[in-house]
């Protein structure tokens, strides 16, 4: 029998040698969701193990990322006041804004991505200002409020600026803003093809940003247009975007492996909210085996070029890591 385990621990060992893709906690980065309030630990029930936390929650699981040896965070806003414009996310007290202070203070080593947007800040859930005649975004004006709301963000303390709104010429707007402001050496990591989808359904309940009327296609990515996706990710490019993204991940792993093989940019994908509940209740149910699917999925991200990957299991994958069970 020990000989038996002996020849499987040898293969096993050899498998790993001439493995071409490694899981490294270093390429991931884990979402966080803060909310107005204090003592506040609210999961949310389409995305198990996933919370929205008032500050004084988020600096503790702060402290439980730094001991699973996660440094990078993505953080998004709650906020108690909505309106038309996101006006909360225009200042420098804003939920975000004073979170990056806090944690930046508590935990200097911990690198904060500051997801930048205005979905979670208005009260008719959409990525900026609307235009009234056609009942959408007015992109023109959306881009000053964004390049406003980076440079609060850089002010705050955040080292990435992480724009997700989608909208034509965000990143030009955003890098001037932030030159003239003086964080000429903050990096943008756009998310330079957002496909409009439907696995984003859970992330709308923990960030409370369902559209109050129709719906995101009118600047999100058309699913079905491939050359289009990969067009998206060069002109953020060549606008000066440092890290380009896909969202989704899981059914898009065509457009990372199109956008890897015509960029030199560091790439990143966002395993969204769909496909980790998707994981979750399969797993739940007996359906799959979870640990090993997630693993497996989180490779296809990277084998696909991916550099980094922003998910929800990376304190999973961590705790898999610590334990020596991969």
């Amino acid at each position: 029998m020990f000989a038996r385990m002996r020849r499987m621990r040898l293969k096993e060992n050899m498998r790993q040698l001439v493995r071409e893709v490694r899981l490294d906690l270093r390429d991931f980065i884990y979402p966080l969701f803060v909310i107005e309030g204090e003592k506040i630990k609210n999961e949310i029930s389409s995305m198990p193990d996933i919370y929205q936390m008032s500050l004084d929650h988020i600096l503790q699981e702060c402290e439980n990322l730094i001991n699973l040896n996660i440094y990078h965070i993505m953080l998004f806003g709650i906020p108690s006041h909505k309106d038309a414009i996101g006006s909360s996310a225009l200042s420098p007290d804003g939920i975000i804004a004073k979170s990056i202070r806090a944690i930046k203070q508590k935990f200097p080593e911990m690198i904060i991505s500051a997801d930048l947007c205005f979905c979670e800040y208005t009260d008719h859930g959409h990525c900026g200002i609307l235009d009234e005649k056609l009942q959408t975004i007015d992109n023109d004006a959306t881009l000053e409020i964004l390049g406003q709301q980076a440079v609060i963000l850089a002010n705050s303390g955040a080292d990435m600026i992480a724009p997700s709104a989608m909208m034509d010429g965000m990143v030009l707007s955003i890098r001037t803003h932030l030159d003239r402001a003086g964080f000429s050496h903050i990096p943008i990591m756009s998310y330079s093809t957002k496909f409009a989808s439907s696995y984003y359904g859970p992330f709308r309940d923990v960030a409370n940003s369902t559209p109050s009327f129709g719906h995101r296609k009118s600047y999100q990515q058309d699913y079905a247009n491939r050359r289009e996706a990969i067009l998206e990710s060069l002109q953020d490019e060549a606008q000066g975007a440092d890290i380009l993204m896909v969202k989704p991940a899981l059914a898009y792993l065509d457009i990372v492996r199109d956008i890897r093989e015509r960029s030199l940019l560091p790439l990143a994908v966002y395993n969204v909210s769909g496909e980790y509940a998707m994981l979750k209740y399969a797993g739940s149910a007996n359906l799959i085996n979870y640990e090993s699917t997630m693993i497996e999925t989180l490779t296809s991200f990277k084998r696909a070029g991916a550099d980094i990957i922003i998910s929800y299991h990376t304190k999973e994958l961590a705790k898999l890591i610590k334990n020596n069970r991969i």
